[in-house]
């Protein structure tokens, strides 16, 4: 194993570079994975515009898939070879969090030094998966095998995106035949649209700009798309339920203006659930929350992680029920992992996801 690696690190707002930095050291409850596939989240680019604030030289991305090189002392069940993920939030499952129920939320306690982000560690507080090598800590309760004949692509939405777009559709508490819509259908809203679809919803509404992305959406499960650049959202959803409004809403962009459509179509005692990163404060309008007698529930997720949760979104791939494998729209080697955030920040040539293939 050599004692350099490349990584992709972040320089200074606008510059995330290519650079040599020393493979990690694992400590006893630590893993060693040699990175096979990665990918960019819109996180990463808010990392990269410096609208998120993390350490500069830090390794950034946090969607591993990968093969074990070495483990810890402590680390039983797994061998050295072994492929496996981790998810993007790799809880330790021993702190009030965790133990309380919230293991996405390990380490966000309020208070000084709170960070929004809950357990969100890599590419954040340590280093991340855009790397040749990656250090899983507390891999004991992180690390998912892949099961056999399953593809890097395949697999690769499930440490960030899959996960936290079905959170989506399971805090909305959808039932067998409820009507939900989904605002936005980026890779999140669209794994948010395919979990409905799971759930056992009977009428799917997905919103969007982009052609490419609300053809997706029917094949993620929605039944109806709308265009918001040719009508309006809001009456062409009342108009579909027939005037009653829709069980659940899931936001899935983080603006005020589809946030509060989303409140708008609910039916009284709905289920707005946010998906949405806000960067700014945002507006309840007093008629859409009907002065706070309407009944209506606000549910905000964050990316549940750790292994069981990895293993059953990978079950759901393995049993054929779901392919997100068509959310790959483009692949770079990890080497131009400048041009890959190019594309992937300006939005260009109908890019979903970006298969960043390391080794």
């Amino acid at each position: 194993m050599p004692a350099m690696m490349k990584a992709a690190i972040f320089v200074e707002p606008g510059r995330i570079e290519i650079d040599d930095k020393p493979v990690p050291e694992i400590g006893p409850n630590d893993a060693l994975i040699r990175v096979t596939t990665t990918t960019i989240c819109g996180t990463d680019v808010h990392i990269l515009k410096g609208e998120y604030p993390v350490e500069r030289g830090l390794t950034v991305g946090h969607e591993p898939v990968g093969v074990i090189e070495k483990l810890g002392a402590n680390v039983q069940g797994y061998r050295e070879g072994q492929r496996v993920i981790a998810g993007a939030i790799c809880p330790s499952f021993t702190s009030y969090a965790c133990q309380d129920g919230c293991s996405a939320q390990d380490g966000g306690h309020r208070g000084h030094g709170y960070k929004p982000m809950g357990g969100w560690r890599f590419g954040n507080t340590i280093d991340g998966a855009q790397a040749e090598y990656l250090r899983v800590p507390d891999a004991q309760a992180n690390l998912s095998p892949v099961p056999d004949g399953l593809s890097d692509d395949q697999v690769l939405m499930c440490p960030d995106i899959m996960s936290t777009g079905f959170a989506g559709a399971e805090s909305a508490n959808i039932r067998i035949g409820d009507s939900v819509v989904i605002f936005a259908q980026g890779p999140i809203g669209l794994c948010a649209t395919a979990g409905a679809r799971l759930r056992g919803a009977g009428l799917i509404i997905a919103v969007d700009g982009v052609d490419e992305r609300l053809e997706m959406a029917r094949k993620m499960g929605a039944d109806v798309v709308i265009d918001y650049r040719k009508v309006d959202v809001v009456s062409e959803v009342l108009k579909l339920t027939g005037g009653r409004g829709v069980d659940a809403s899931i936001e899935a962009l983080g603006l005020q203006q589809t946030f509060e459509s989303a409140l708008r179509v609910l039916k009284p005692g709905g289920t707005l659930s946010s998906l949405g990163v806000y960067s700014e404060d945002l507006t309840i309008p007093l008629d859409a929350f009907s002065a706070g007698l309407g009944d209506h529930r606000i549910v905000t997720s964050l990316c549940p992680g750790g292994k069981e949760r990895m293993r059953r979104l990978m079950q759901i791939i393995d049993s054929g029920r779901l392919d997100l494998g068509p959310m790959v729209t483009h692949r770079y080697p990890l080497e131009r992992i400048v041009d890959a955030y190019d594309l992937f920040s300006h939005q260009r040539d109908g890019v979903l996801k970006i298969a960043l293939e390391v080794s």
